[in-house]
């Protein structure tokens, strides 16, 4: 602001003299207001300080009073009731709605290795199949082997595991499941055996269970696949996991749910009699595999439903085996021959599982576990 607004009340002007001592009062006036406030502001803050620090120190020791029933009471509750948690939740995790166990399991050995050191070699000259053997499942024993250790391309008795693998993982047996193109594509293309279920026909999953063995139907088993998994490649994945917990995992290893021919895709008869165990042990899994015939639930597609068999156990059953053939699947591929597992109950109450491969045809695969069951069964 200029010396020029600064005037005398009678409005003259101010003399310099005069002009600096107006100027200096106002500054000491500006400067004590300013530290007046700034004096305030520091007295502020210091009180504000004071009440938190005094806060602070209080606190402890109300929340010390505070918390003192509830620290005793805490742990009285958790210890009563975890455990009730705990009890429930571990059946689930490991019994699924399916893992009932068959009859015949209680009489089967524990685990799955078989003793394969003091079996003899099956020399029988009736016995045309390049690969064959027998185990006694009462003893955990091989009977009789020819080449029963060496890798072989398993074919549809792949399907065996298929259906142990969904039926283990399986949620509710009444459940549908709608065929697709990209499944009837796939079968079709690969030349797979069939049920004959049509595109966007609605399939009850029990007629998918016993479509997958009864026929060796690659639309059943591809079916049941995608419902457990979503995918062939997850329910792959799942089939390897269950071979791994078998402990095969080391000679054997699958790549489809079928049974085509892939490099990769392969087992021993040792392991297959060791997947066939297994599918035997869980109840609905034996009920399958022992059906000789089954009919379908009419669709839309099928209005009278369709009648399947198990050729393998119809052929056999008026045959003597010193027992009864319980429990079969066949398989086919080029690089295989006629291949077959089955399950037997001899005469005198033992139980043996026979498998065998490279047969010349599905009927010398039967003639061939006559022979075997006739020679090496009571």
């Amino acid at each position: 602001m200029g010396r020029s607004n600064y005037r005398r009340k009678d409005g003259r002007r101010l003399s310099n003299a005069e002009y600096k001592i107006k100027r200096k009062r106002e500054i000491i006036v500006h400067l004590s207001m300013l530290i007046a406030a700034i004096i305030a502001v520091v007295g502020i803050i210091g009180f504000v300080i004071f009440k938190l620090t005094h806060k602070t120190e209080q606190e402890p020791v109300q929340a010390e009073i505070i918390h003192e029933e509830p620290i005793e009471e805490i742990p009285v509750e958790t210890s009563s009731s975890l455990p009730e948690e705990i009890v429930e939740e571990e059946p689930e995790e490991k019994t699924g709605a399916y893992m009932a166990k068959s009859e015949d399991a209680a009489s089967f050995f524990e685990g799955y290795n078989i003793d394969n050191g003091s079996a003899a070699y099956l020399s029988s000259e009736n016995t045309l199949s390049t690969y064959a053997i027998l185990v006694n499942l009462d003893t955990g024993k091989t009977v009789a082997s020819r080449e029963g250790t060496t890798k072989i391309y398993p074919a549809s008795m792949t399907k065996i595991l298929t259906l142990l693998v969904a039926v283990e993982h399986l949620d509710n047996i009444d459940n549908t499941f709608t065929m697709t193109r990209e499944i009837g594509d796939f079968v079709f293309g690969h030349e797979c055996s069939v049920v004959g279920f049509e595109v966007d026909e609605v399939i009850p999953i029990k007629d998918l269970l016993y479509g997958t063995i009864l026929p060796s139907g690659g639309d059943a088993a591809m079916c049941l696949a995608e419902y457990i998994a979503g995918s062939q490649e997850a329910f792959v994945d799942m089939m390897n996991e269950k071979l791994t917990a078998l402990g095969l995992s080391d000679t054997a290893h699958f790549t489809n749910c079928i049974g085509i021919y892939n490099d990769d895709h392969y087992c021993t008869l040792e392991d297959m009699a060791v997947i066939l165990k297994a599918a035997e042990e869980n109840a609905l899994c034996h009920e399958v595999l022992n059906a000789r015939t089954y009919h379908t639930s009419p669709t839309a597609q099928h209005p009278d439903g369709m009648q399947i068999s198990n050729w393998f156990l119809r052929r056999i059953e008026d045959k003597d085996t010193h027992g009864t053939v319980t429990g079969a699947k066949t398989g086919f591929v080029n690089q295989s021959g006629s291949c077959g597992a089955s399950y037997q109950i001899s005469n005198d109450g033992t139980h043996y599982i026979c498998v065998t491969a490279n047969a010349g045809s599905s009927w010398r695969c039967i003639y061939d576990h006559v022979d075997i069951y006739s020679k090496y069964t009571n």
